[in-house]
């Protein structure tokens, strides 16, 4: 009689061992596989942001001053925008795959793309991140890793099992976004809380993706060591020190979770109107949305003075000067960087293709430092309770949140980490409430065929 064949007596019958697949030897040779994709696939995650950033230098610094400019012109955002737009339009209906998912519905962690979506998940993300969108690289990186790592498992063993593909796409995926966040623990709770995985098919999922990204990210610090161009990294050197937090603080956190709710909320219910109209009629709609971008950078920069990177790109190289810096920016430069910022996050989320994490981060971090000129709230822990109250407002992951906010402060974060959570608690309850009457209300009538 087979271990799993029934008794007849239900009541007889032995528990199930959970942890019994991590006595395969199957199982040690997966560990073994992930390892060394996770290698790989880390100084895949390093090279493509790299070229992400690469790319960004030469369109708006290489670029204008080989053509004669002293800079950037102020318009020099239209063209490169426009074009992104129709560069991601021809992706998206000419490659398999769509591009990835659409970031205006969540970031998603779930399935894996075949390998023929690949081509068309880079390149619609390099255009994207590349030429200025509001958006962030995770996504991407999530898809491309666990995508990789499937198709690499089936090269060398066309007879692999389901189970086994899925533990190997976790894994990649697991490789690729710890070497973007700079923590291979950051990365676990990421995809942990987002697949919504518990119990021991946890520990038996996670077990390979953790020993991946911690392999890789050792190779992500070689090769930033190696190549000079720096490591992947969050924390943000030579920020003030902060103070314990006090009651007043404390009354602040409640206020600012209910403030990134509504914020939060508003923002995604536009780039969901948005995003049908886009699909609709992409070849010309995706183009537009850049220019509108486009303008919004425009209009801050001539409006305040100050770049118009800061309402470009996803804000991850931004954030550190914004928070290093933050005495050089008035309450009014903060406030229309706050509605532009936000406005080129909701069109971008619509039409292009990334991630919600570092806009999210970057818009909470600049309302938080706005907020910070009112009595009793100091800017470094005003900064970190924004950036946690918008992460889970647009990420719907409270842990993944807290530890965000906390990470990018260093020493500080661990201050300030009781603020973060009353606020990331309170923004997730209130966006849960906010989002009810769009989950519970029935639909209109039977799906159509896209």
């Amino acid at each position: 009689m087979s271990p799993d064949e029934p008794t007849g007596d239900p009541a007889a019958a032995p528990p199930a061992d959970p942890f019994g697949p991590l006595r395969t030897k199957g199982y040690l040779a997966l560990l073994v596989i992930s390892a060394v994709l996770g290698v790989l696939l880390s100084a895949g995650a390093y090279g493509f942001l790299q070229a992400v950033d690469q790319l960004q230098k030469a369109l708006y610094t290489d670029l204008p001053n080989g053509l004669g400019f002293h800079g950037a012109p102020p318009w020099w955002p239209l063209p490169l925008m426009g074009l992104a737009g129709l560069l991601v339009a021809l992706t998206v209906q000419h490659l398999p795959g769509n591009g990835g998912h659409q970031p205006a519905e969540g970031l998603k962690t779930a399935g894996v793309p075949a390998a023929a979506e690949l081509p068309g998940i880079l390149l619609a993300a390099l255009a994207s991140l590349g030429f200025g969108a509001v958006i962030g690289p995770e996504a991407p990186l999530i898809a491309l890793g666990g995508g990789l790592a499937v198709y690499v498992v089936r090269l060398l063993k066309p007879g692999v099992d389901a189970r086994a593909q899925a533990v190997v796409g976790a894994a990649g995926s697991f490789a690729a976004i710890s070497a973007l966040l700079g923590s291979p623990l950051l990365g676990a709770f990421l995809l942990m809380e987002a697949s919504g995985l518990g119990g021991p098919v946890l520990g038996i999922v996670l077990l390979p993706g953790l020993l991946a990204s911690g392999v890789g990210y050792l190779v992500f610090i070689g090769l930033g060591a190696w190549t000079g161009v720096g490591a992947g990294t969050l924390t943000i050197p030579s920020l003030p020190a902060v103070s314990h937090p006090n009651v007043a603080q404390f009354g602040w956190a409640l206020a600012i979770g209910v403030a990134a709710a509504f914020a939060g909320t508003a923002v995604r219910r536009l780039a969901l109107f948005l995003q049908p109209r886009v699909n609709h009629r992409r070849l010309l709609l995706t183009p537009v949305a850049g220019l509108a971008v486009a303008g919004l950078a425009i209009a801050y920069a001539e409006g305040v003075g100050k770049p118009p990177s800061d309402v470009l790109f996803s804000g991850q190289s931004a954030l550190p000067q914004l928070l290093l810096h933050s005495t050089s920016y008035s309450v009014g430069a903060l406030t229309l960087l706050i509605v532009c910022k936000w406005l080129a996050y909701g069109v971008s989320l619509a039409a292009f293709r990334g991630g919600p994490i570092f806009p999210a981060l970057f818009l909470g971090a600049t309302a938080g430092i706005a907020l910070s000129h009112l009595p009793g709230l100091p800017v470094i822990s005003s900064a970190a309770m924004g950036m946690g109250a918008m992460s889970v407002a647009m990420l719907r992951l409270p842990m993944t949140s807290v530890l965000l906010a906390t990470l990018l402060l260093g020493s500080d974060g661990v201050t300030v980490m009781p603020l973060v959570i009353v606020a990331v608690v309170v923004c997730h309850v209130t966006s849960s409430r906010l989002a009810q009457p769009e989950t519970s209300r029935p639909a209109s009538g039977p799906p159509h065929a896209s």
